[in-house]
């Protein structure tokens, strides 16, 4: 599964180094938003990434999560993950509050946790190359 991020914000650095420190590359390629070759071989834009987060399945470009769809379908990917997002995904109001949180901080990004001056590349990054659907 491919995880397409903001490779310039803070936050987004640094859940995705969680991440990798959590699966090793084992189940998640990791991609920036920047990577504009790598993203249009998906049909993806830079500015369709703003709405979000991507997880795709690069054998199945179709299968694809956004925002906190995405987040979700991560963390129930997780050994043990499935229990923490059905809870949250069942509590009364909880995923709605979620999806609320989700945007105030996708849309506030830079200034609440600030931009980096390069953009992150993954120690994981995706198996194939930018260029190979060319």
């Amino acid at each position: 599964m491919l995880i397409i991020f903001d490779g310039n914000c803070n936050l987004c650095v640094t859940l995705v180094k969680l991440l990798e420190s959590l699966d090793k590359g084992d189940r998640f390629r990791y991609v920036p938003m920047q990577e504009e070759r790598v993203l249009s071989q998906f049909e993806i834009t830079p500015q369709g990434c703003e709405l979000g987060m991507i997880l795709l399945n690069p054998d199945n470009p179709q299968e694809r999560w956004q925002g906190t769809a995405a987040a979700e379908e991560i963390g129930r990917r997780l050994p043990a993950g499935e229990v923490f997002v059905s809870a949250y995904r069942n509590l009364p109001g909880l995923k709605n509050l979620g999806d609320g949180v989700y945007e105030q901080v996708r849309d506030n990004r830079y200034d609440w946790f600030g931009r980096r001056d390069s953009t992150y590349v993954s120690q994981y990054p995706p198996d194939f190359k930018a260029d190979a659907a060319e």
